[in-house]
């Protein structure tokens, strides 16, 4: 296997476990929760939702030949108070995720080289995917932090419990 079809594949792999743990977050949240600000200079969950989808909306959406801001793209509505439903966060949540995984499951390597433009920069696709990874695994982060704090001692963890660290290396390789 070659380093690019290696690397493809991690890509993916990248995304799809994002998408999990922000998939987790949103199920496990009552409407109620989804809409759970801090104070007023934080962002609800419900917000952060919209955020990502219309990120990938415009990033994704002609991916190899259109800027990927687009001026369709209405950015500051996407932090506007939401009143969206918990069907319609996690419609909006699937829809920008749809988007991506339209490009991402196709990828090549020869596309990994080609340009691509985000706010009139040129990038190399390859550039272009790292930086979506970051940006959608910083606000997936944003996702369970408040979750973790919403829900306190009832939130299920979504990856190796505090103090349970040890149970679960000897129960992955006592196999």
């Amino acid at each position: 296997m070659s380093i690019e079809t290696n690397y493809i594949q991690s890509i993916q792999f990248q995304f799809k476990d994002t998408k999990r743990l922000g998939t987790a977050v949103l199920k496990a949240l009552t409407e109620t929760e989804l809409h759970f600000k801090y104070n007023e200079e934080s962002s609800s969950i419900a917000t952060i939702v919209a955020h990502i989808s219309g990120n990938m909306l415009s990033r994704w959406t002609h991916f190899y030949s259109e800027d990927g801001e687009k001026t369709w793209r209405k950015r500051d509505a996407e932090f506007e108070i939401s009143t969206a439903s918990k069907v319609e966060i996690m419609d909006t949540w699937e829809t920008g995720w749809n988007c991506l995984f339209a490009i991402i499951d196709d990828l090549s390597p020869e596309k990994l080289a080609k340009d691509i433009y985000i706010r009139s920069e040129k990038h190399t696709a390859l550039e272009a995917i790292n930086r979506q990874i970051f940006h959608y695994s910083y606000h997936v982060g944003q996702l369970v932090y408040i979750a973790k704090m919403i829900q306190n001692s009832t939130w299920k963890p979504l990856s190796i419990p505090k103090n349970q660290s040890d149970l679960f290396n000897e129960l992955k390789f006592k196999k």
